[in-house]
């Protein structure tokens, strides 16, 4: 997948270096840089961007009110030289902040949480006519289960446990976390651990980093965190 960018900075060195990072990131590519945010506001609605840098502090139109006036499809990354707008700029909906001096590996982590969300956001949308439930062997016999009741699925060794909000017990299964990762929709499921599938629908309450369900903690591993905080910022 390639993003399409561009950069708003009234700043000529950071407008170079963010052009220089941009151009050696394999997934990115540069489709307009400008100095000010009037210049990129009249080229905007012409131009497909999918992820724009822009600066915070500009005259005559700020990156908080310009960003304002973007498609919603565009996800923003701000840069900044003052850290006191962070609060603000996530009030947006910004994607990421990057804070000046910025250096690569900043760049690039906030590069990738984006194309992590487009990569998801494909994978839902690919799945417009979805399955609505799976049957899984338990004690010999076939179970039919509905999407839309399961809230979890634990992975133990050779066994998986579904939990659902329909019945008291979880459903216990002879079969992998693999084969059930790859049988469940990806617009509707999401592995954050190895031994861990969510409901994301079901997701209510993340405490430190832990899903809650009642009075399970679910962990999620270091692994799953970027894709997971990318899901939580597309719904956020």
């Amino acid at each position: 997948m390639i993003l399409n960018c561009m950069i708003v900075d009234d700043e000529p060195l950071a407008l170079n270096l963010l052009e220089s990072y941009i151009n050696k990131t394999p997934f990115l590519k540069l489709i307009g840089k400008y100095s000010s945010a009037i210049e990129a506001l009249k080229e905007l609605p012409n131009l497909n961007i999918d992820l724009l840098f822009l600066d915070i502090q500009m005259p005559e139109l700020n990156g908080l009110e310009f960003s304002k006036m973007v498609n919603e499809h565009t996800r923003i990354i701000f840069t900044t030289a003052f850290d006191q707008y962070a609060l603000e700029g996530f009030r947006v909906n910004a994607l990421d902040y990057l804070l000046k001096p910025i250096s690569y590996v900043d760049f690039l982590q906030a590069s990738n949480k984006a194309l992590q969300w487009f990569e998801m956001l494909q994978k839902s949308n690919a799945k417009s006519d979805e399955i609505e439930s799976i049957f899984v062997k338990s004690d010999y016999k076939l179970i039919q289960i509905e999407l839309k009741h399961i809230l979890y699925i634990e992975g133990l060794k050779d066994y998986i446990k579904i939990y659902t909000d329909d019945h008291p017990k979880p459903i216990l299964s002879l079969m992998s976390m693999k084969s059930m990762e790859e049988l469940l929709p990806t617009s509707g499921f999401m592995r954050v651990h190895r031994s861990y599938i969510v409901h994301k629908d079901k997701i209510k309450v993340v405490d430190r980093g832990r899903i809650v369900f009642d009075k399970t903690y679910i962990p999620v591993s270091d692994s799953y965190k970027a894709q997971f905080q990318a899901f939580l910022d597309a719904r956020s």
